[in-house]
């Protein structure tokens, strides 16, 4: 009994020491906004483990060269928090900066220290870019936290989020969108399609799409989950080569709400001719 009692103990400070606490989380999240709106990370790269691996749009960069050395006027930003897997996702929209973003970054924090971030950065040109669009139709929705009551558990949103991306495979996977549901891409929004009603599954899904390397970022007080993953197909550019892509879903009594998607393509107009709304020459960051 006594080896039995001292096994437990022993097991739950391993389960406790690989968890992280949501203020340290949320540290975390607060310093990197931060340091995105002022342009100096000094702070924030206090955090920083010295192996720290740093990824825009799936291109390892140095932390001097990549965005966050710009002071970018945000209008929005959400962050959700994974006390489980110790890993943060954040929403960045920069609509009334004079160079408009809207950036989806995950950041994984081991023993106290971040030891990758890896940001999906969208501007002119991504699958659907509207960064107007976006802070237009995220104004008008509730993500407020689910009460405690209501809570789904970590592995409903879980798979609510993921059964999106089963269906993508497979037409008989039933994905639980709930009435209302609706889908925010780039800044494009499914809601007119049905304001009061389920336009999520009115704008259609893939049904032959295998979307791989998919990384959870769960959130029971927000009920929500962030997918990182590669999305083949979205630059028809680059034929099947998936493309760095984000989906966040909001989730409520076990049926999705909201998803906001973040999608980065190689050329302007995501090799559609056109056809999605953007047109210009990508940019060149210059370290």
């Amino acid at each position: 009994m006594a080896l039995s009692s001292l096994l437990a103990v022993l097991l739950l400070a391993v389960s406790a020491s690989a968890h992280c606490t949501r203020e340290l989380l949320i540290e975390a999240t607060d310093k990197y906004v931060a340091a995105q709106a002022s342009g100096v990370f000094d702070d924030f790269v206090a955090l920083a483990a010295p192996n720290l691996t740093y990824t825009e749009n799936e291109v390892p960069k140095a932390i001097t060269e990549g965005v966050l050395t710009e002071s970018i006027k945000i209008d929005h930003n959400r962050s959700i928090h994974d006390t489980v897997e110790c890993a943060t996702f954040t929403e960045i929209i920069a609509a009334s900066n004079p160079h408009q973003y809207v950036i989806g970054t995950r950041m994984v924090v081991s023993d106290h220290k971040i030891t990758l971030i890896e940001s999906i950065v969208t501007d002119d040109g991504d699958w659907a870019f509207n960064a107007t669009g976006y802070e237009y139709w995220n104004s008008l929705e509730n993500w407020d936290p689910i009460p405690e009551d209501r809570r789904d558990t970590r592995e409903v949103i879980q798979a609510s989020g993921n059964a999106y991306f089963e269906r993508f495979k497979n037409e008989s996977v039933v994905v639980p969108f709930g009435v209302p549901c609706s889908r925010l891409e780039g800044g494009a929004s499914t809601a007119p399609l049905n304001m009061t009603g389920d336009s999520c599954t009115l704008a259609g899904l893939p049904s032959t799409l295998v979307v791989t390397n998919r990384r959870f970022v769960v959130d029971e007080v927000m009920g929500v989950v962030d997918i990182f993953l590669g999305f083949p197909g979205l630059d028809r550019s680059q034929g099947q080569t998936p493309m760095p892509d984000s989906h966040m879903f909001r989730i409520e009594e076990g049926k999705i709400r909201y998803i906001h998607t973040v999608s980065s393509c190689v050329e302007a107009g995501c090799g559609f001719n056109g056809t999605i709304p953007t047109s210009r020459v990508r940019r060149i960051r210059h370290s």
